[in-house]
């Protein structure tokens, strides 16, 4: 705990940003039109002698067409970690969650990802509240997931997206990081009545 400028003492809390399952894949279905996906973590590991073709299935959404997203095309077995390609014969859902982070995969595959519903916000049990006085909170984020920080702040104190942006332009709530657009890294922010 700090002292504040007037004396009173700040309340430290840590929140924590955790996937709760894998985002939807953004991409439209050539059956159904329906533009979204969703990935249980199965990987289709294909040989053609030395030469292995990976891909991350999807379900469609709407219509349960399966996709199969490119992870690796025409790659020498040798080429590929053991421990890696064990994984993806395991079926590892963190490796698919690992596949749909990365932005080289995403281009070639020309989605996108739509985590709406798939992170939680864990606050400890405590609640930042805005009337109890000086509260620093500690927001990190166990996976990159790109959240408004408006939004994330709004759900861990209770209140709507409006009141969380009125105390921003108050200057009551005030971070080092930009509070507009998105984040998806660790940041901080001090709450002040």
């Amino acid at each position: 705990m700090s002292e504040s400028p007037r004396g009173s003492v700040a309340a430290l809390e840590n929140w924590v940003v955790r996937p709760v399952r894998l985002p939807l894949v953004r991409r439209r279905c050539h059956v159904c039109a329906t533009d979204g996906f969703r990935t249980s973590g199965k990987f289709r590991v294909n040989a053609n002698h030395k030469l292995l073709d990976i891909w991350l299935l999807a379900l469609c959404t709407g219509c349960d067409e399966t996709t199969k997203l490119t992870v690796m095309e025409r790659r020498h077995v040798r080429s590929i970690r053991p421990d890696l390609l064990d994984r993806m014969h395991l079926n590892d859902p963190d490796l698919a969650a690992e596949v749909l982070r990365n932005p080289v995969v995403r281009r070639r595959n020309h989605i996108g990802l739509d985590w709406t519903g798939a992170w939680g916000l864990d606050t400890g049990g405590a609640s930042a509240d805005a009337d109890r006085g000086i509260t620093d909170v500690a927001v990190r984020f166990e996976a990159p997931i790109p959240v408004r920080p408006s939004r994330l702040i709004a759900e861990g104190c209770g209140r709507s997206r409006a009141d969380i942006e009125r105390l921003i332009e108050a200057g009551r709530l005030v971070s080092p990081a930009r509070l507009s657009g998105r984040i998806s890294g660790d940041f901080t922010f001090t709450l002040r009545s």
